[in-house]
């Protein structure tokens, strides 16, 4: 396993901090050093106002949106059979949820269809257009997924089913031939913002047809701000870039909505996960939400997290909630385990220096390999592929780093996939048996020419080394405003060195998580927590170097500031690049 660096920022000149007079230092610092070195333009970032309302009713791809709204309100209008057909994941299910009850606000004849991850796999398969087709639907509209189902749009065409794609994955050599497309990554696309997440195209999809139903002459038909809590959940579960001002905009309206959802099933989900509304974060969507959600089509049927977030019977969500619940853990479970498997086989190759992991077995379930291949990306800090065997072809997730683009590799090999597609950092692709080895062989090759020895040396990224002793309550509470934090704006990162360890122990069901009480030049500890990190345990009296992030911790009503741990080492063990 590759030993962590840590990379710290200097401290921001005192006279450029001064144009901040109006923040707390160590905020102030944060900003100045992710780039924010204009007060004016820091403070934008800090609101993140919306002004993009509307906005996809002017952008260049005008045409094809047009076209959508005509069919979709045409279809409404004479009662067509519609049907919303998203993807298995918290991006799909929100975004099948939102156009969905959107559509049904207006007035469509529609209903959800989401394929089931191990009888149909990811995104339009000819059988379930066949099928539909037979139930008389005349309108099919994919919400985050479709943009490289070049053969399922002809069969469309073929069966005379009217297709509208809307994704926001990376486009490939061809776009399908459907009745519109509707992309923000399309070459042709001028949108302001080709970063949104699935569910955000079919947030800003949603918005375009209530207003033009409406007309400006009366209200719409559903606001579009009841939409904004299933917004933030896609969003932030998809790892879709906060640092972009939509996005951010978003998350943060979302959140604000989420806090007070009406949703009775998202009330119960918290309430079963144990976490009060009030104060959810965007940390909350990532690590209790978007999983339970995930969980549903994992293990079982998305369909079930689909119903959790449309149900308006209490006894329904409440039985739905401990479901997913059930399953989450099931899902965590699975994962260990197959990731503890795949590592022993990765010390038994002796393969823990090659480029890239590529590992598979017919007993992993298709619906955990992408957290096992995130899992080992995580640890590694290399690419990850791992494949559930099937008996003529296999399914694979794919995590990577920031120096790979794992699915322009994938492009690079599409004469040996069935099918693929993804993002920059994760992908997922379909392969003959036949073909693996020497896929195994070409993606090797391919991580081995792009990545350099400094690629795969996991560095943590901290913006400021600190004295335990400064961390106060008001200091965290004004870091607070950097959220919604996530990927691409990742919550603000500290370093502390030679601290003391006044207690130490495992916690957690699986004693996997460190708990520490940790002590600075003011001798008073402060709490510390650190989930999966069962590695090494430092023992009291030891002097530790910590890198961590804050939150506030509040317990019986009493809220006091804890470092959540990202790494802990023995004083002076890692590599520290003062950058």
């Amino acid at each position: 396993m590759p030993v962590k660096r840590w990379s710290i920022r200097p401290p921001a000149p005192p006279e450029a901090l001064k144009q901040y007079s109006q923040m707390l230092p160590l905020l102030a610092q944060v900003l100045y050093n992710r780039g924010f070195d204009d007060p004016g333009r820091a403070r934008a970032f800090l609101d993140a106002a919306d002004s993009s309302e509307g906005r996809l009713l002017g952008f260049r791809q005008r045409r094809a949106i047009d076209q959508a709204i005509a069919r979709i309100r045409q279809a409404v209008a004479s009662r067509e059979r519609v049907v919303v057909y998203g993807d298995f994941d918290a991006d799909g299910v929100t975004s099948t949820a939102l156009l969905t009850l959107t559509l049904k606000a207006l007035g469509a004849n529609v209903e959800p269809y989401i394929p089931h991850r191990v009888d149909e796999g990811y995104g339009l398969n000819s059988a379930a257009l066949t099928a539909l087709r037979k139930k008389g639907v005349r309108l099919v509209i994919t919400v985050d997924c479709g943009i490289r189902s070049i053969e399922e749009a002809r069969l469309a065409r073929e069966y005379g089913l009217d297709l509208i794609i809307t994704d926001h994955h990376s486009v490939g050599a061809e776009v399908p031939d459907a009745y519109a497309v509707i992309n923000p990554k399309l070459p042709d696309c001028s949108y302001t913002e080709p970063m949104l997440a699935g569910v955000g195209v079919a947030y800003r999809i949603a918005e375009a047809l209530l207003m033009v139903a409406s007309n400006g002459r009366r209200p719409p038909a559903l606001q579009p701000d009841s939409l904004l809590d299933l917004v933030a959940i896609g969003t932030v579960a998809d790892l879709a870039p906060l640092d972009r001002q939509e996005n951010r905009a978003l998350v943060r309206r979302g959140l604000e909505r989420l806090r007070r959802t009406e949703r009775l099933g998202l009330r119960a989900l918290l309430e079963a996960a144990g976490t009060p509304p009030e104060r959810l974060s965007a940390r909350d969507i990532g690590f209790i939400i978007g999983p339970r959600i995930n969980a549903a089509g994992r293990l079982d049927s998305a369909m079930k997290a689909y119903h959790l977030l449309t149900t308006t019977d209490p006894a329904e969500a409440a039985a739905l909630a401990d479901e997913l619940n059930r399953l989450n853990t099931q899902r965590q479970e699975r994962t260990v385990e197959a990731q503890e498997r795949v590592r022993a086989q990765i010390e038994v190759e002796r393969a823990v220096d090659a480029p890239l992991i590529f590992a598979g077995s017919p007993d992993f379930l298709p619906g955990i390999v992408g957290l096992v291949a995130g899992r080992l990306t995580e640890e590694y800090y290399r690419p990850a592929i791992i494949l559930e065997h099937g008996e003529t072809e296999s399914r694979a997730s794919c995590r990577s780093t920031p120096h790979f683009d794992i699915t322009h590799a994938l492009d690079q090999c599409a004469d040996l996939l069935v099918r693929h597609g993804g993002h920059a950092q994760a992908a997922g692709f379909t392969v003959l048996n036949d073909n693996i080895p020497a896929l195994r062989e070409r993606l090797m090759e391919l991580a081995e020419e792009a990545l350099r020895a400094e690629d795969v040396a996991p560095t943590v990224e901290i913006d400021a080394e600190l004295d335990l002793s400064t961390i106060t309550l008001e200091a965290v509470e004004d870091l607070g405003q950097l959220e919604p934090t996530g990927s691409q704006c990742s919550a603000p990162t500290f370093a502390a060195f030679g601290v003391r360890v006044a207690d130490s122990r495992m916690v957690g069901r699986n004693k996997d998580a460190l708990k520490l009480r940790v002590a600075g030049s003011s001798g008073t500890p402060i709490d510390a927590i650190g989930f999966r990190m069962a590695g090494w345990q430092p023992e009291a009296g030891e002097r530790v170097d910590l890198a961590f992030s804050l939150e506030i911790n509040t317990f019986r009503d009493k809220r006091q500031p804890q470092l959540v741990l990202l790494d802990v080492a023995p004083e002076n063990a890692r590599q520290v690049v003062r950058a």
